[in-house]
C-alpha cells in the first residue's frame, strides 16, 4: 500500500539523512521532491500546498540547521506533519454501554464497499466483547440483503431482514425491537446506496437519520479514487453529517491522496482501512503508524498485533523452546506456514518491516510461494515432517511427484530448512519475546534462500 508514495519520499529523505551540515539548498530540494511525490500520489493541492508551508517554516529553524544530526531532525519534522495531516491520533468508535443500543449508520455509494466493512466491522466489535446486529437497509442494489445475509453468515454475525419492506425506517423500527428481545447492543445499519449521489437517495438518509439517532455516521470510500473519495465524503457531510470515514482497498492503493487530503479537507477522522478480502482485513486508522510506513519506517507494532491475533501464547513458547534447542521440524514450519496466511497478503506484512517497504514487491520473493512450499510439505507424511533426516531420494521422489513439484525444488526446500533451523537458533538467543516468534517466522520466510 502507498508503495509509489513511500518509494519517492523515502528517496527524497535519503539524500538529507545522516548529514552531519544540511543547508536550507538541501531542504528547499528534499521538499521540492516531497512535493511532486504527493502531487502525483492525488494529494488534494490546497493540502500539499499547507503542508509544504508548515514543514519550510520549521525545517529552515535554527532547531534543524544547528542540529546535533540535522538530517534526522528534519526527516522527524516530516514525520510529525505527515501524522498531523492524517489525523494526529487514533479516532476510536463513540459506542454507548452494553446496557444501552447504539447504532451505526453505514453510507457510501455502490461499489464503494460498504456491505462488506458493514460486516467485518460487525466482526471486529463481536470480537471486542460487543454483540452486534446487522440490519439490512439497503433496499436499492440488487442483491444486497443477500450479500450481507451471506457475509453475516460467514463471520457469525445475526442479520435482520424484512422481507419485502419498502421502507428503511420501518425495517429499523422492527430491528430495534428483535435487538432488545436478542440482548444485542450495537446496531449496524446497511443503509441504501446508488451509483452517485442524488436527492432521493439523501432525502432517504436524512429520514433515517432523523429516527435512529445514530452513535456513529460513517461513510465508506474506496481509496482508489483518490480525491473523488474526499469529494464524496464532503458532500455527505455537508447533507448528512459524519463522524468518521472507513476507506476501503487500502491494500491496493498505491498512491495515498484520500488517506492524506480527507482529514484537512472534511475535518472528519479516518477510523477504520480495509485491508483485504478478508473479514479479518480490517484495522482502526493509526495516523503515526501510516506515516511510519510512508516514510519507509515500517509498522512494528501492528506486524505483531497481527501475530498475536493469530497464534496463541502459549504455542509461542513452545516454538520459542524448539527454535532454542533446534528441534523445530518441517510440521511445525507448516503450522506456521498456515498461520502466516492468517495474517493477511506478504506484501502487507512487508510494508510493516522498517526498511522493507516499499522497496520490495511480493512478486520478488513469491517465485518460490507459499503454495508450492505447502504442497511440498504436505504431500510428505507426518513421520517425515517429524524427522526430514529420512527423506532420501526415493521419498523425495514420492513427494515431488505427489506435490506437482520437481525433486530439486523438494531439495532446496529441504536445505532451505536446515539454514532456516541454524537462524532459529541464533535469533532466539537474541530474542527471547514469545510474542514475536510469529513475525520472525515471516521474515525468516523472505530472507532465507
Amino acid at each position: 500500500m502507498l508503495d509509489k508514495l513511500t518509494q519517492k519520499i523515502s528517496d527524497a529523505l535519503r539524500t538529507i539523512s545522516g548529514k552531519g551540515t544540511i543547508t536550507e539548498k538541501n531542504i528547499n530540494d528534499a521538499v521540492e521532491t516531497i512535493k511532486t511525490a504527493l502531487l502525483e500520489a492525488d494529494v488534494n493541492l490546497r493540502v500539499v500546498r499547507r503542508f509544504i508551508n508548515a514543514t519550510l517554516d520549521e525545517a529552515k529553524g535554527e532547531k534543524v540547521l544547528r542540529s546535533v544530526n540535522p538530517g534526522q531532525q528534519f526527516i522527524k519534522i516530516v514525520h510529525d506533519k505527515l501524522v498531523s495531516f492524517l489525523g494526529d491520533t487514533k479516532q476510536d468508535l463513540h459506542l454507548k454501554g452494553p446496557d444501552t443500543l447504539s447504532c451505526i449508520l453505514m453510507l457510501g455509494l455502490q461499489g464503494s464497499g460498504k456491505t462488506t466493512s458493514a460486516v467485518k466491522l460487525a466482526l471486529r466489535l463481536k470480537k471486542e466483547g460487543r454483540h452486534p446486529l446487522l440490519v439490512a437497509c439497503d433496499l436499492v442494489r440488487p442483491a444486497a440483503i443477500d450479500q450481507l445475509v451471506i457475509l453475516g453468515n460467514q463471520g457469525e454475525v445475526p442479520v435482520y431482514t424484512a422481507a419485502g419492506a419498502a421502507d428503511s425506517v420501518q425495517i429499523y423500527k422492527e430491528a430495534v425491537n428483535w435487538a432488545r428481545q436478542n440482548l444485542i447492543d450495537t446496531l449496524i445499519l446497511d443503509t441504501t446506496g446508488r451509483l452517485q449521489i442524488d436527492e432521493p437517495m439523501m432525502a432517504e438518509l436524512s429520514r433515517l437519520k432523523h429516527e435512529a439517532a445514530p452513535d456513529e455516521l460513517l461513510l465508506v470510500a474506496d481509496s482508489m479514487t483518490g480525491q473523488s473519495a474526499v469529494d464524496i465524503a464532503k458532500v455527505f457531510d455537508e447533507k448528512i453529517g459524519l463522524t468518521g470515514v472507513v476507506l476501503t482497498k487500502f491494500d491496493s492503493d498505491t498512491r495515498g491522496g484520500a488517506a492524506l487530503s480527507l482529514k484537512t479537507i472534511t475535518g472528519k477522522p479516518l477510523k477504520f482501512i480495509g485491508t483485504g478480502e478478508k473479514l479479518e482485513d480490517f484495522e482502526p486508522f493509526h495516523p503515526d503508524r501510516i506515516a511510519g510506513r510512508i516514510l519507509g519506517m515500517g509498522d512494528v507494532v501492528s506486524l505483531v498485533e497481527k501475530a498475536q491475533a493469530v497464534i496463541d501464547r502459549k504455542e509461542a513458547e513452545v516454538l520459542q523452546k524448539k527454535m532454542e534447542k533446534e528441534t523445530f521440524t518441517l510440521e511445525d514450519w507448516l503450522k506456521q506456514l498456515r498461520s502466516m496466511k492468517k495474517m493477511g497478503s506478504l506484501q502487507s506484512m512487508l510494508d510493516m518491516i522498517p526498511g522493507i517497504a516499499g522497496t520490495v514487491n511480493e512478486e520478488d520473493i513469491t517465485r518460490e510461494d507459499f503454495k508450492s512450499q505447502e504442497a511440498i510439505l504436505t504431500s510428505m507424511t507426518r513421520k517425515e515432517r517429524l524427522n526430514h533426516l529420512i527423506i532420501g531420494p526415493s521419498r523425495r521422489s514420492r513427494i515431488a511427484r505427489g506435490s506437482g513439484t520437481s525433486v530439486a525444488e523438494v531439495a532446496r526446500l529441504l536445505k532451505k530448512f536446515e539454514k532456516m533451523r541454524s537462524m532459529m537458533k541464533k535469533m532466539s538467543k537474541l530474542n527471547r519475546n514469545p510474542g514475536t516468534a510469529q513475525s520472525m517466522m515471516a521474515r525468516m520466510q523472505s530472507w532465507v534462500k
